[in-house]
């Protein structure tokens, strides 16, 4: 494995950890300066700046690669919550049925809002970084990077909050919800910027790796 490959594939571990990680503590709601939040915003946003970091140095081929072996491991850990929500308990069971129905059970549907929306954003957030690539060329790393994520994100945190709490809380509920996870999100990318500097410094010039020709067309 040469040292370009090598290191995609600790990219794609930490953004498989981030993206299972968002979606499993996204069901926990914080407040934090009179608004309401999802835990999710904390890791999620990781998956942008690895996405783009990717797209930086692999192309959008590398880019979209990433974004399924992400979905691939997102479904098979909701398929294993499936089977194991439908496994016959055992008396001695450190944790009730009852309580793992009711933190695991409410997991799955989030699984599918987190997975609808993960998808639609990522693939967007790639065109979006992959047409400001080709204007920019080398230049304005954090243009594309937070260019990219904006409506990504916007897409991202609305998709999840309808799909996940639809019937279950009001619209203006949801609608505030999505708006304030948005906001939390694109907080969170914008203080993640100097990371991706850092990892594109690195990239360059400790490990001597190119980025690949900008995009024509």
């Amino acid at each position: 494995m040469d040292r370009k490959q090598y290191f995609f594939v600790w990219l794609t571990a930490i953004f498989v950890a981030a993206l299972v990680t968002g979606d499993f503590i996204g069901g926990r709601f914080f407040v934090l300066f009179g608004r309401t939040f999802s835990a999710g915003i904390i890791p999620f946003p990781l998956t942008f700046v690895l996405t783009d970091i990717v797209n930086e140095f692999y192309g959008t081929s590398g880019a979209r690669r990433l974004t399924f072996v992400g979905l691939g491991a997102a479904v098979f850990v909701w398929g294993v919550i499936q089977v194991a929500l439908r496994l016959p308990p055992s008396p001695v069971s450190p944790i009730s049925d009852t309580v793992f129905h009711a933190a695991f059970g409410t997991a799955a549907r989030l699984y599918v809002a987190s997975l609808c929306a993960y998808v639609i954003g990522q693939l967007l957030d790639i065109s979006i970084f992959r047409t400001l690539r080709r204007a920019t060329g080398h230049r304005l790393l954090w243009l594309r990077a937070t260019g990219s994520t904006v409506l990504s994100q916007m897409i991202d945190s609305f998709t999840v909050s309808f799909v996940f709490l639809a019937g279950t809380q009001s619209l203006g509920f949801i609608t505030s919800n999505a708006a304030n996870n948005y906001v939390g999100k694109l907080i969170m990318a914008v203080l993640l910027t100097p990371v991706i500097y850092a990892m594109h410094a690195v990239f360059r010039r400790r490990f001597h790796l190119p980025e690949p020709a900008t995009p024509q067309g």
